[in-house]
């Protein structure tokens, strides 16, 4: 069975998910940033992703019990989203399929809201707005 590990990261969340190939959650761990004014700005959201990820990574290891080498696909959101915010998430994902020798996929951000709807409902035609 394999392990995936997902990285999101389009806006204010960077975000790690670990999930086995039957669809069982391991681990869901976040950081988000959050502004008092002004909104998402894009060069912060990139540094605040920085900033975060080996932590969210160690935390989701570490829930999940697996280790980096117990991987068998990274996978990263590719679009749409917020630029930079998404270029680490790809950096963090791309960097990790090579030092691990593992595939990489890349995934549409709003498919995959889709698609988790239907894995974890078990639902033949959702509706989804």
């Amino acid at each position: 069975m394999v392990i995936v590990l997902g990285i999101e990261s389009t806006a204010h969340t960077f975000g790690i998910g670990i999930v086995n190939g039957h669809c069982n959650i391991l681990a869901n761990e976040k950081h988000m940033h959050i502004t008092e004014k002004g909104g998402l700005i894009p060069a912060e959201l990139a540094e605040h992703h920085y900033r975060h990820a080996a932590e969210v990574l160690e935390n989701a290891l570490e829930k999940s019990g697996k280790k980096l080498e117990e991987i068998g696909l990274f996978s990263f959101a590719q679009g749409p989203g917020m630029g930079p915010a998404l270029q680490v998430g790809a950096l963090v994902a791309r960097t990790l399929a090579l030092q691990y020798n593992k595939p990489l996929l890349g995934v549409n951000h709003c498919v995959a809201h889709i698609e988790i709807g239907k894995a974890l409902t078990k639902c033949k035609d959702p509706i989804t707005v």
